[in-house]
């Protein structure tokens, strides 16, 4: 008898150890999480970022039954913008929100599991509201980066802190905003602050530990380094060639941040990662195209060294940042990226070599340059349209201002874009707004703003700024459009139902079919939405979620624009959607 419960407990006991470790995420479910229905692995859905789920259940004949499952509220006073993509795994959603916070749900029902608030200290320099856009799952940890530049790994299950490490000095104006991502093994994270001169970064750690494998910096003629297990550095290659690119020491503090993470694509190897603006905005300075600054950089994972990079806008005047997703997609026969730039054009380029295949404007009116030469793969610039020099001034302290399109928060910002293999057309936030624009001499003070520039954004026309846009990227044409009365923010979602899903900051969660762009449904929730949706299917029930709290750049950088959009209400909620019963 003694011997069948032994034998009984036994075989519980191994039951529960399989079903613990079939729960953790392993890296083969994290590549494969792009055709995962059942939950929502990665930023991005899938680490390619295409954010398109192939779940149908809610199409365009179904969405009009489209109703709240659940709602949570984050709570308290911490408000200011809500750019979280959330991540399902095990049934709990793990949701970040602003001030550095996470929070475990039942994605079932929204009950609250667990909450983690990360300590901040006096002093942090978040350039552009107090965000956070989503946290990484690997092995039993979620793993998210703070305002104060750290990374905090925990518990899946209670909360509990694994892991703590530093990236950089938050008094330097280091921050920390982007979702990691994990690519074989290793969790690949960027940096925030390049308005204050820090120096962009790729960093890979051991994801199950913290520990630093390798760095890879994005401003030319600084090292890269390898680490060993007892964390011993190796230089592994100077990035690029000293002041080949930039005068004098400008490079020692050039910006160039990576602050909204990558992508990584397992057929080529390579993680693709934006490098912001360089440091000051001020282009005379820093005569020379500045690399890696307003690039893409694509990086071999296994040894942190950089395989190729294009850059989108060289000696950049405008703070068209390069650090939108570069999202890999096949297209005649080849395995290509797409990028949306800060700049207003669109690139197409080979994910394995980087090579120029297209360029075409996805906004109305772009004033720095004229086209996109695809045989050199550089801007066409119009000289005139360039900020003046300070120098050249009468006083010295102001140079001419210009009247730049599209203003700096760009074409498109942080806002994810996504891409659907049934249509063959990426659906792009867009938005039509300029600047006037000035340069003025600077000098570099560690933690303290280094921009050497003023400026007023303005929009272009009355009847609206942001515009939905599906766009083709073998054609270069804008399919269709729906416009908005404010500016877009929030990331978009596309499904193979036949539907995109997209938020406004006026509050609405839309769903429009993904070939004609007819608006078929949308929610109101409350606050303006600033995140980027997901969807995934439990027990044959199709879910879709998005985070709700308006805030971000806009209110706090959007001049004249920023007066339009002044009565929209802060908040901060998840809300979840399934179709009702037809019962």
């Amino acid at each position: 008898m003694k011997l069948k419960l032994l034998a009984a407990l036994m075989a519980v006991g191994m039951g529960v150890g399989n079903q613990a470790a079939h729960a953790v995420v392993t890296q083969e479910m994290v590549d494969n999480a792009a055709g995962d229905t059942k939950e929502v692995l990665t930023w991005g859905m899938g680490n390619e970022g295409q954010r398109y789920s192939p779940l149908k259940q809610v199409n365009t004949d179904t969405v009009k039954r489209l109703v709240p499952a659940w709602s949570f509220s984050f709570g308290g006073e911490k408000q200011r913008g809500q750019e979280s993509q959330p991540v399902i795994h095990n049934g709990k959603m793990f949701v970040t929100a602003s001030y550095s916070r996470i929070y475990a749900l039942d994605a079932a029902t929204g009950q609250k599991l667990w909450k983690y608030e990360h300590r901040l200290p006096e002093g942090i320099m978040p350039c552009c509201d107090v965000v956070n856009r989503g946290a990484a799952l690997f092995d039993n940890l979620v793993i998210f980066a703070t305002l104060d530049a750290q990374l905090v790994a925990l518990n899946q299950d209670n909360g509990e802190v694994v892991w703590k490490e530093k990236i950089d000095d938050y008094r330097a104006g280091y921050s920390a905003t982007a979702a990691p991502i994990v690519a074989n093994g290793l969790l690949l994270t960027g940096v925030s602050g390049g308005e204050f001169g820090v120096v962009g970064r790729v960093e890979a750690r051991d994801a199950k530990t913290g520990r630093l494998v390798w760095t890879r910096p994005t401003v030319e003629g600084h090292m890269g380094y390898t680490y060993d297990k007892d964390g011993k550095a190796t230089e592994n290659g100077i990035s690029g060639e000293t002041n080949k690119s930039w005068p004098g020491d400008l490079w020692k503090t050039g910006g160039a941040a990576t602050w909204l993470g990558g992508t990584y694509d397992k057929r080529t190897g390579l993680a693709y990662f934006g490098a912001g603006n360089p440091a000051p905005w001020n282009s005379h300075l820093r005569k020379g195209d500045n690399l890696f600054s307003s690039s893409t950089v694509a990086i071999d994972v296994k040894t942190g060294q950089i395989k190729w990079h294009y850059q989108n806008t060289p000696n950049d005047s405008w703070d068209f940042d390069g650090v939108n997703e570069f999202i890999t997609f096949d297209m005649d026969g080849k395995r290509v990226g797409g990028k949306a730039d800060r700049n207003g054009y669109f690139y197409v380029n080979d994910a394995t070599t980087g090579k120029l295949i297209n360029a075409f404007p996805f906004v109305r009116k772009t004033t720095w340059a004229n086209g996109i030469d695809l045989k050199t793969g550089r801007p066409n610039f119009v000289p005139e349209n360039r900020p003046g020099d300070p120098t050249a001034g009468a006083d010295g302290k102001k140079g001419s201002a210009v009247f730049a399109a599209p203003g700096f928060l760009g074409g498109k910002n942080q806002m994810p874009m996504a891409y659907s293999p049934d249509t063959k057309m990426f659906y792009v936030p867009a938005n039509e707004w300029g600047m006037e624009i000035w340069n003025e001499p600077i000098a570099y003070k560690k933690g303290a703003a280094y921009l050497g520039a003023g400026f007023t954004i303005k929009p272009l026309n009355e009847d609206y700024i942001g515009a939905l846009r599906a766009v083709d990227p073998k054609s270069g044409k804008i399919m269709w459009e729906v416009k908005n009365n404010a500016p877009l923010w929030g990331g978009v979602m596309t499904t193979a139902g036949n539907l995109v899903f997209w938020g406004t900051p006026e509050g609405f969660l839309k769903a429009a079919d993904a070939k004609t762009g007819k608006v078929v449904w949308q929610f109101q929730t409350g606050s303006g939405v600033v995140a980027p949706p997901v969807t995934w299917q439990k027990d044959g029930q199709q879910f879709v979620a998005v985070v709700s709290g308006w805030g971000g750049a806009v209110p706090l950088w959007g001049g004249d624009v920023a007066k339009r959009v002044n009565f929209l209400e802060q908040g901060g909620s998840v809300w979840v959607f399934k179709l009702a019963d037809t019962k």
